[in-house]
């Protein structure tokens, strides 16, 4: 069994699936002897081995797909437990739910218009916004997520992700310390929370569902029974909005 991770993770390691996706991991501590095994087997059963990717696959799609409809049921009938204590923004009964890292430039893109979308339409939408820090290519991915959580502990995680977004080849502890001051948060209260374990149990949360859903790259959005990916359109964001009315 443990070869056969091996081998799907090697051969899957280049697997590129969203706009900001953390890559396949294979196992560094891969005996040589088996990887030229594999090579050989690849090289003389080429339409078996893709033939066997294939299913794979289709079967870890098939369990996405099933946890992520079971994710849309639960969001329609009972919203509120699923929410949580996530970012919100909008008062509206439609809700669309954000997968994102703030070091990601696909989600900065996205950032804007999904801004536009909420204040267009706060009175029908429900903006929720879920950490998906990618750590393994976004350094400040995961420092700049503790420290919006740690401004959201006052009130100010929106003005604090607005921020991280308009500055976002800036992020680092000089950013993060500005901020905290131009929002005129209590810095001590903020250092203190954003280097806590409620910070880190609550963004790790949130990893812990994209990864049941299957989720590994950003931004990923859910509205109204569907998901898609990338940097959206306003118009698109309308169009799913008005079919939940």
């Amino acid at each position: 069994m443990k070869r056969l991770k091996q081998f799907m993770g090697w051969i899957l390691i280049s697997l590129v699936l969203f706009s900001c996706s953390a890559p396949v991991q294979a196992d560094s501590n891969i005996d040589p002897k088996f990887e030229a095994q594999v090579l050989e087997v690849i090289k003389k059963n080429p339409q078996a081995i893709l033939d066997s990717v294939q299913a794979y696959q289709r079967t870890q799609q098939d369990e996405q797909r099933k946890a992520q409809q079971s994710f849309m049921q639960e969001l329609q009938q009972n919203s509120k437990a699923v929410i949580g204590q996530s970012p919100t923004k909008g008062k509206g009964k439609t809700v669309l739910v954000e997968f994102s890292d703030f070091q990601c430039p696909y989600c900065q893109a996205a950032a804007g218009t999904v801004r536009q979308f909420v204040t267009k339409n706060s009175d029908r939408a429900t903006l929720v916004y879920e950490h998906l820090p990618l750590t393994s290519i976004h350094a400040q991915a995961l420092p700049a997520a503790k420290a919006a959580w740690a401004a959201g502990q006052q009130g100010k995680f929106w003005e604090f992700h607005d921020g991280l977004f308009a500055q976002q080849k800036e992020l680092g502890e000089p950013l993060y310390a500005s901020l905290a001051k131009s929002l005129k948060l209590d810095v001590g209260r903020f250092d203190r929370d954003r280097n806590s374990a409620s910070a880190e149990a609550a963004i790790t949360q949130d990893l812990q569902l994209a990864e049941k859903l299957g989720i590994n790259g950003t931004p990923f959005f859910v509205m109204n029974g569907r998901v898609f990916s990338g940097d959206v359109e306003l118009a698109a964001l309308e169009q799913v909005l008005n079919q939940a009315q």
